[in-house]
């Protein structure tokens, strides 16, 4: 096979090879090991192969795109770099899309090497065509773009290079190009700054933080909604929430949501602006962000009594991340009757509502009721319980009817309900005094596809591993709940069948 490789690409340095057997090199070369390509290449081969990507012909470019990506991947990006600069460079010229990533994906690879880097930061024109890419219609050629320089930006040569040189002009310049492509600058901005705060350092220093908090906090409500999402993941970093605290952003965010009464248009961005504190209590401290800026609660628990679905997903979902630790209950178990007449209605959006609007509160209610093994307290207990009975005046055949329904979706987030409850003891007092539920938990047919049978068997796994169950549920359930454990999700009972004499 290596040698049939060798002689198709004598015969492609020759520019003597028909489409067909480009398209035989094409499958040859992925059946080669990478050690026996190296040892077949040579510049000729690889200058030959790029050559043939100038002609007119989307088949023979695609081949070729094929061919060379498998040839690149076998070599050293040292040598890459070395060899074959100008192809790079002309690849990010080329009309087609796929020659394009090609070579942008090649760049990424040769910055991740300690040994290759410096070579790309010399090619200044290389890079200026990159940060051009961001600006390209072709949102796929953009995110190569994007990923790659972003890896530029992981050692400080490459910070340098980006921001400390004439290729900061030529990033704003990119981003004068329209609004999408200003956006996917700031997204490239952001994945920088979170990966160190030396990296946020240099971010902010070029100035494009600042430009991007500007629009944020400016008066267009439809960009607002578009950069509170990329504040959003700068927040996840300490870093990044040291920047927005210290530039005082977190304030300014807060007091527009305070100033959403007023405005007609707060539809559009609201919902950002509650999920980037919800967010920020996770990532922070639940207690102190609801402390500080009690009007993002305040609007939360307005979004959720509300009748508009869409205020209602978001407000359901940030509840959900919120109550996801006990700090964050406990927060929410400080509003006491608000929060438990809250629940109700959650509840019945959960059987009544449309179904995605079902699910993301069966996924909230899961995230509300979960305790881990190690936190479960007499008091924690006792409110786990409480808001579970809030739910509904029968909230376990509540789940337990959404279970049953044809729709694995809701059947799997019931399941998952059922899961989060699964190690607590008054729950599983409630499961072994419900009918018949015991049966349904041990029961694989009612389990129509994989999602379902995973789900399942996450619950059994769940009860088995609790303390209490042996104890609770008693032997025989207990036995059969461990013997469902061992047999794994899709276990299939075999059915014997008795040869009858003279039967048909």
């Amino acid at each position: 096979m290596a040698e049939a490789v060798a002689e198709l690409l004598e015969r492609a340095a020759r520019r003597e090879v028909p489409l067909e057997e480009l398209r035989a090199l094409r499958l040859a070369v992925q059946a080669v090991p990478p050690a026996a390509l190296r040892a077949r290449l040579t510049d000729q081969h690889l200058a030959a192969l790029f050559a043939l990507l100038s002609v007119n012909d989307r088949e023979q470019v695609s081949a070729c795109v094929s061919i060379l990506e498998r040839l690149l991947q076998a070599l050293d990006p040292v040598y890459v770099i070395q060899n074959l600069r100008e192809e790079l460079q002309k690849g990010l010229f080329h009309p087609d899309d796929s020659v394009k990533i090609l070579t942008i994906s090649q760049v990424g690879r040769i910055v991740e090497n300690s040994g290759a880097v410096t070579e790309i930061l010399s090619s200044p024109e290389l890079l200026r065509q990159m940060i051009n890419c961001i600006g390209g219609e072709k949102i796929a050629v953009a995110k190569e773009a994007i990923r790659s320089l972003s890896r530029i930006a992981q050692t400080r040569d490459g910070l340098e290079a980006l921001f400390v040189s004439s290729l900061l002009s030529d990033l704003k310049n990119v981003m004068a190009t329209s609004d999408v492509v200003r956006y996917r600058v700031y997204e490239l901005i952001v994945e920088i700054s979170s990966v160190s705060a030396d990296s946020l350092n240099y971010c902010a220093n070029s100035g494009l933080i600042s430009e991007l908090i500007g629009e944020l906090t400016g008066d267009d409500v439809l960009v607002r909604a578009t950069c509170i999402e990329m504040v959003t993941s700068l927040a996840h970093t300490p870093q990044g929430r040291q920047y927005l605290a210290q530039q005082g952003i977190i304030d300014k965010i807060s007091n527009i949501i305070l100033g959403a009464e007023s405005d007609p248009f707060s539809g559009f961005y609201l919902p950002g602006f509650v999920k980037f504190f919800g967010n920020l209590a996770v990532v922070d401290s639940p207690q102190q962000i609801c402390e500080r800026y009690p009007v993002f609660l305040e609007k939360v628990f307005e979004m959720a009594e509300s009748h508009d679905p869409t205020m209602i997903g978001v407000a359901v979902d940030t509840l959900g991340v919120l109550g996801s630790n006990v700090e964050g209950k406990q927060v929410l178990q400080k509003t006491r009757n608000r929060f438990q007449n809250l629940l109700n209605k959650i509840g019945h959006q959960a059987k009544n509502a449309p179904t995605e609007l079902r699910l993301r509160c069966l996924d909230a209610i899961s995230s509300l009721l979960y305790l881990p093994p190690e936190q479960q307290t007499e008091d924690l207990l006792r409110m786990t319980e409480s808001w579970f009975t809030s739910l509904s005046s029968q909230p376990l055949e509540l789940f337990r009817s959404i279970s049953t329904q044809p729709f694995p979706d809701l059947h799997c987030g019931a399941l998952r309900v059922f899961t989060a409850i699964a190690n607590q003891p008054w729950a599983q007092k409630l499961m072994l005094d419900s009918p018949g539920f015991v049966e349904y938990i041990v029961d694989r047919s009612v389990e129509p596809d994989k999602a379902s049978k995973d789900a399942k068997y996450e619950l059994v796994k769940a009860l088995v591993n609790s303390k209490t169950i042996a104890e609770i549920f008693g032997n025989q359930y207990y036995l059969r709940l461990r013997a469902y454990l061992h047999e794994g999700p899709y276990y299939v009972k075999a059915v014997s069948t008795t040869a009858v004499e003279g039967a048909e």
